[in-house]
């Protein structure tokens, strides 16, 4: 008995050090960090970044989507600690019109909006009557209609407002007819229709070369910076703060010069 009661003392003993790094751990927010992105480019830029913070001894585990809903409504929901995938304009829709309050932390790359289109070479060749797909998230509508105006296609009534519907269109000489489908869909409908205003993520993915494909394209100031999000509550965590470091660093930016060729910019 008294042997017993020997080993289980120098047991509780010898547990006591790795109870406490583990208490350590948590409090120092150490566990893994969950980042919610779609697959091109952020969960491809992501993985490069694994690499960088793992030698921080940071956990970083991607959660990828093929949609722009649920990477915010997880993290809204703390399933995700943060995620990387949407410009300012659309996190701004989904905060009014969720109740959530998430936060940018870094601005890390810009993805230049292109229009699409498998049937004609040029914009000019476009016919009277065309059916142009728009993403039907209000941001990307407004974008897209704005990349519109750029080419001389349309005429909007607010000038350079971001959150135009398709009813602000004020010209409309050819009577393009537009169709609104999420975002996601948009390359699978490009036999479909006549052009496609489509996300450069989503395009990459479809195999489509924005500098190549798209008969126009954002320019390389475009103002819909891709941006790393956050909640209030956790946008001063470590982890939150070493993931920004790195993905606005040399070695990412170099990544992203090197790998997409144009098709995404690092954020000025």
């Amino acid at each position: 008995m008294l042997r017993r009661s020997v080993f289980l003392s120098a047991l509780a003993l010898a547990l006591v050090p790795a109870l406490a790094a583990c208490g350590r751990q948590a409090a120092d927010g150490q566990g893994p960090l969950k980042v919610g992105a779609t697959a091109v480019p952020h969960a491809e830029i992501l993985e490069q970044v694994k690499l960088i913070l793992a030698k921080e001894g940071i956990d970083l585990q991607i959660v990828v989507f093929n949609d722009y809903v649920q990477p915010n409504t997880q993290l809204a929901e703390k399933r995700l600690d943060a995620n990387y995938f949407q410009t300012k304009p659309y996190l701004d829709e989904f905060n009014a019109g969720r109740g959530a309050n998430l936060v940018t932390v870094a601005g890390v790359h810009v993805e230049p909006l292109g229009a699409y289109s498998r049937k004609h070479g040029t914009l000019a060749a476009l016919p009277n009557g065309a059916e142009i797909a728009l993403p039907n998230d209000a941001s990307n509508t407004g974008r897209s209609l704005l990349l519109l105006k750029a080419a001389r296609l349309i005429a909007l009534k607010k000038g350079a407002d971001p959150l135009q519907t398709v009813a602000d269109i004020a010209g409309n000489p050819k009577g393009f007819r537009f169709r609104e489908l999420e975002a996601a869909t948009l390359p699978r409908v490009l036999d479909q229709v006549d052009l496609a205003v489509i996300n450069t993520n989503y395009a990459l993915d479809a195999g489509l070369s924005p500098r190549n494909d798209a008969l126009t394209l954002e320019g390389g100031d475009s103002p819909y910076v891709n941006y790393l999000v956050a909640r209030a509550d956790n946008r001063d965590d470590p982890r939150i703060r070493a993931l920004a470091a790195a993905l606005t660093s040399q070695t990412i930016k170099d990544y992203i010069n090197r790998t997409y060729a144009g098709a995404v910019v690092p954020a000025r």
